[in-house]
């Protein structure tokens, strides 16, 4: 599916989501339904993270690897009370992943992409908009906490979530042939609050330090390497896809991780989802995975991929075509 990344105005989009409120077309970010008698099974057996103690009415943010340990989707798994399960992912098909899976395994399970098509209103005052829609009871949902709700009819399932750091909700529409109505209830909701639309800012997730799952991963990143170690049980049953692989991967030692890169000069060049050679003394350290200017940082900064003996406070060059730029690797998150 295509997802619109600009309504024409990106310095007003970034305004909106940094201080006012923002609403998202995220209907790309589809849902894989588990259900069935093996339903809990096979959704622990896709997790490398420990999901014995899920709730119904919270979503967990798990990262799922093949069975080489590498990462291949990190998705947030809602458990719902009939006993189902969805994996509300980002990139990449998990639809035939979990299908093959459950063959692979031999399990009781029933796999489908329901008619889901989630809509993220993010921004500080992305929760006055969603309570003037739904109700001042969305204010007590916690983090990726979420409930079935209605507005003029419409199911859907809102939950406090969305790919930013500065608040907000994902709503869940249950009907895709009311899509257009859903949007202008919640545009017109938001006019008090100056709402507007807006998409996954790719410079307020780099300034937060979000991973983007195929952005800043290779057909060879485990999740020790992008910051998610905290996310993975290592005691897990052996039969959890890729766990062994991730145990000998962490006991041999993690060879690359992922930092920071704020560049010397305050220069601006395009390219966020970019990859660039990063090099000291003419030799390859590894790479810049994604780039944008930074209006609070007043500089260009990105994501580095590199050995582990590269630390904070490197100097490094960053390779783009036939230029060079003097950078610097530093923490993450930048704000």
């Amino acid at each position: 599916m295509l997802m619109p990344v600009s309504y024409g105005d990106p310095d007003a989009e970034y305004d909106r989501l940094m201080n006012g409120v923002s609403q998202w077309d995220v209907s790309v970010e589809r849902q894989v339904k588990i259900a069935g008698p093996d339903a809990a099974n096979l959704v622990q057996l896709l997790s490398v993270r420990d999901l014995s103690a899920i709730e119904v009415g919270k979503g967990k943010y798990i990262p799922m690897c093949d069975h080489r340990g590498v990462l291949i989707n990190d998705p947030v798994v809602l458990k719902h009370e009939d006993g189902t399960f969805w994996l509300s992912i980002g990139d990449n098909n998990i639809l035939m992943w979990a299908r093959a899976i459950a063959a692979e395994r031999g399990l009781n399970v029933e796999i489908c992409e329901p008619d889901v098509s989630p809509m993220a209103v993010q921004g500080p005052k992305a929760e006055d908009v969603v309570a003037a829609v739904f109700g001042d009871w969305v204010r007590a949902l916690r983090y990726f906490w979420f409930a079935p709700a209605a507005v003029s009819g419409i199911p859907v399932i809102v939950q406090r979530s969305g790919y930013s750091k500065q608040g907000g909700f994902e709503i869940y529409l249950r009907d895709g042939s009311r899509g257009t109505e859903l949007w202008n209830i919640v545009k017109e909701a938001g006019q008090p609050w100056g709402i507007g639309p807006g998409n996954p800012s790719p410079i307020e997730r780099i300034e937060s330090g979000l991973l983007s799952y195929g952005g800043d991963t290779d057909d060879l990143t485990n999740p020790f390497e992008v910051r998610l170690g905290k996310y993975v049980d290592l005691d897990l049953d052996d039969d959890v896809v890729g766990i062994k692989s991730l145990r000998k991967i962490k006991a041999d030692g993690v060879k690359r991780h992922q930092l920071g890169l704020v560049f010397d000069t305050s220069d601006r060049h395009p390219g966020h989802a970019i990859w660039y050679d990063l090099q000291q003394d003419g030799a390859k350290i590894g790479d810049m995975t994604c780039g944008a200017w930074s209006p609070r940082a007043k500089a260009m900064v990105g994501f580095a991929l590199v050995g582990v003996k590269n630390a904070i406070g490197d100097p490094v060059e960053v390779r783009r075509g036939g230029y060079v730029d003097r950078a610097k690797l530093c923490d993450l998150p930048f704000f």
